[in-house]
């Protein structure tokens, strides 16, 4: 069994981590200068639906959602396992902000500029760039832009392009890369620097040490829920899968199979399926099943 990270254990690459250190609003805006490239006067980083700052909300949010004085919202993430869906993640993430301005009563016209950065510990796209920006610019003329204020950028530790970016950048990314031992050095930089004491604070405050005791324990929640609903959703197709070899299904039927949620209820539907010679067959076995069940 894996051996469960203490919070000692844990470096800037390490979701609750990372989130911690990024609510400190000079180490988000440090980090959004040096990856965008331009002065930020200040950020507000939203708390409101975070497990670090708020431990009763039943919900885990890894990434850190913040907006600055032009009302420009910024969302980052923390990626340290390859996904296929990181670009449609990325849509969602921009439309998520779009509804929730829009909720608000503002106008079309009036919708913010997104950005959203992940920061990714693999090449999302193995070109070795150290950064890849992306905005929506027409196909025919790329001199042509749809203006549409969404910005996203992923960000790559295993970058092979030193020359072409801000030395800054390539020195946080190494210190991103970093094992808990080499996190520790000095990598000649002030933002990373400003990191490293943020994660020493946190690592000796008893209050956070709580925290992600809170933090694991409903990620682990979240873990076993989510494999007794795979389970539940593959013992529903393998009777589905019985039932349509044996003719057609009625779509009342199915809709039962579908609402069914408990796991014993569906493993014996599952060998009544097994069983049945008729779909017709199998409907009364149901019956007598439930009635005998009460």
């Amino acid at each position: 069994m894996k051996k469960r990270k203490t919070l000692q254990d844990l470096t800037i690459k390490d979701n609750f981590m990372f989130g911690a250190v990024m609510q400190v609003e000079e180490n988000c805006r440090g980090f959004l200068e040096m990856v965008l490239g331009f002065p930020i006067e200040r950020v507000v980083i939203s708390t409101e639906k975070s497990i670090i700052y708020h431990p009763e909300y039943r919900g885990i949010r890894l990434d850190v959602y913040a907006m600055d004085e032009h009302r420009t919202h910024y969302n980052i993430e923390m990626q340290m396992r390859k996904k296929r869906v990181l670009g449609k993640r990325s849509r969602y993430y921009h439309n998520q902000i779009v509804m929730e301005t829009l909720e608000k009563g503002i106008e079309y016209e009036a919708v913010p500029d997104t950005f959203v950065i992940f920061l990714c510990d693999f090449d999302p796209f193995g070109e070795g760039l150290y950064c890849y920006t992306f905005q929506n610019t027409c196909q025919e003329d790329d001199a042509v832009s749809l203006e549409d204020g969404c910005h996203t950028i992923f960000l790559n530790t295993k970058g092979r392009n030193p020359e072409e970016v801000p030395v800054e950048l390539v020195k946080f990314l190494k210190f991103v890369s970093a094992d808990l031992r080499e996190s520790e050095q000095d990598f000649e930089d002030e933002l990373v620097r400003q990191f490293q004491n943020t994660i020493r604070q946190i690592k000796i405050d008893r209050e956070m040490g709580e925290r992600y005791m809170i933090f694991e324990e409903m990620l682990q929640e979240e873990k076993m829920e989510g494999k007794l609903e795979g389970k539940i959703e593959a013992k529903r197709e393998d009777i589905m899968e019985l039932l349509e070899e044996l003719g057609d299904v009625p779509e009342n039927l199915q809709n039962e199979i579908e609402k069914t949620e408990d796991l014993d209820t569906l493993k014996a539907l599952h060998k009544l399926a097994a069983k049945a010679e008729s779909v017709c067959f199998f409907q009364e076995a149901v019956k007598e099943y439930f009635i005998s069940n009460k």
